[in-house]
């Protein structure tokens, strides 16, 4: 049954996602504005969310929402990366625009990445490391001008339920170089959607939201040191069976 479901998901979602591309890739030609363009990228993206919940089974609870800034400061999100499932719900449940740094090979699947070509999002090559990062630099520093926050995956791809990526610092570089804060955010969406599993299973995914950690005066690997402890340990809260062991130092 599992397996129908998640096929049934997964014909939702390409349904969905033709007719949202186009209405959106012809308002771009139209030149509607950004935030326009976005909130129809978030229309599919919660088509996505709410078909996973009734098709699947699968829902959300967010925990920590007052550590979120108000809605005129300017951060940078950092989350933990298990699945698509954060990927598509992030923008359904933040009060503001976000901007994914991404690669931009993404930019070539069909509809999906045609559309997402046209909002404010920062795509690089991840093979051009230090003109990668500049680019990051430059367009983070004019997005989160705008009022846009930032929202990357430290580990850079997607991870194992009870494992721990290598965290790449990043965002926490951007951070510094912008002035703004960093919000640590964990989430176990692999307990129903895991990492490159077709096959997703009921249940609930907890998105925690960590406190603020302030950039100024900060090292990059140091605040990422920071943020990854927070993540982690929250991880081992949220999904205690998935870590039978402490995590080290700790």
């Amino acid at each position: 049954m599992a397996a129908i479901k998640s096929v049934l998901h997964m014909l939702w979602m390409l349904v969905t996602v033709v007719p949202v591309a186009l209405v959106l890739l012809t308002a771009a030609l139209l030149q509607f504005n950004g935030h326009v363009l976005y909130r129809m990228a978030v229309f599919w993206l919660s088509l996505a969310v709410h078909g996973a919940r009734y098709i699947t089974g699968i829902r959300y609870v967010v925990q920590g929402r007052e550590n979120l800034p108000a809605n005129d400061q300017p951060c940078i999100l950092l989350v933990k990366h298990q699945s698509t499932y954060e990927t598509f719900l992030m923008p359904v449940i933040m009060p503001k625009d976000l901007a994914y740094v991404f690669k931009r090979e993404l930019l070539y699947v069909p509809f999906f990445g045609w559309a997402i070509g046209q909002l404010d999002m920062i795509h690089i090559d991840r093979k051009l490391k230090s003109q990668a990062f500049q680019k990051v630099v430059q367009q983070g520093k004019d997005l989160l001008d705008k009022g846009i926050w930032v929202i990357m995956f430290p580990e850079g791809t997607r991870i194992e339920r009870g494992q721990s990526g290598n965290y790449k610092s990043g965002g926490t570089r951007l951070a510094i170089e912008t002035g703004v804060p960093v919000i640590p955010i964990a989430v176990n969406s692999a307990v129903c959607w895991p990492r490159k599993a077709f096959i997703k299973k009921p249940g609930i995914v907890t998105v925690s939201i960590g406190q603020a950690i302030p950039s100024l005066g900060r090292q990059p690997d140091e605040l990422m040191v920071d943020v990854e402890s927070w993540i982690e340990n929250e991880m081992r809260v949220l999904d205690p069976s998935a870590y039978p062991l402490p995590q080290p130092g700790k």
